[in-house]
């Protein structure tokens, strides 16, 4: 699914939220006729899925939640040393950097497509950035009802990885799994353990 003002969906110049994301989320799961889902999301994916599971409980069997963060007072965010590198011209270079280690990139050359939508028209992409910005899900954590698994990089500078134990503490069934030397896409960079992980979370009888 791409998210409203990205890929194939429509872009309008109205204000984003990742609790607008989730809404959008539950939208395709009606049009599909899915009672229920597992839900995985990652960065802005993992701040959009913490709605979905909070507000639509009963739509959710599982919640895997990737490097990503409460948001608000509670969530710890990136240095501004990391804001301004995602600013400046050379933003895509220093946001590979972020993603991937430097031995997975030697051994692994691209090209990398983790990395957003770059045919995004300027108005979606500010509206992105002020939907992540402004995420702030801590006081609906606690309603979150399916079991949780959160994955997490312990060298990702863009979610620090402070967040994951935050999430795990603050989701009633929640547990979580820390990647040693990962950065922002363990997913990729520790995708055999990861995804074995995933697979085996979901495999489980629900309590």
């Amino acid at each position: 699914m791409d998210y409203r003002g990205t890929g194939a969906s429509d872009k309008p110049d109205v204000p984003y939220s990742t609790r607008g994301f989730a809404d959008d989320a539950i939208a395709v799961l009606d049009k599909l006729g899915v009672d229920q889902a597992d839900v995985y999301g990652t960065s802005m994916g993992g701040r959009v899925a913490q709605w979905v599971a909070a507000v639509y409980p009963h739509r959710v069997r599982r919640l895997v939640l990737g490097c990503t963060s409460a948001g608000g007072v509670h969530g710890i965010e990136r240095t501004n040393e990391v804001r301004r590198a995602l600013v400046r011209p050379d933003s895509r270079t220093a946001l590979v950097d972020m993603m991937y280690t430097p031995g997975w990139r030697a051994e692994n050359p691209g090209p990398y497509t983790t990395l957003g939508d770059h045919g995004m028209p300027p108005h979606a992409v500010r509206g992105h950035l002020l939907a992540s910005n402004s995420h702030d899900a801590w006081d609906v954590l606690p309603d979150i009802a399916a079991s949780t698994l959160i994955l997490h990089g312990d060298d990702d500078v863009l979610a620090p990885v402070a967040n994951a134990q935050l999430l795990a503490e603050r989701i009633p069934q929640a547990r979580a799994h820390i990647f040693a030397g990962a950065r922002h896409a363990y997913f990729e960079e520790c995708r055999p353990l990861s995804s074995s992980l995933v697979v085996e979370f979901l495999g489980q009888s629900c309590r």
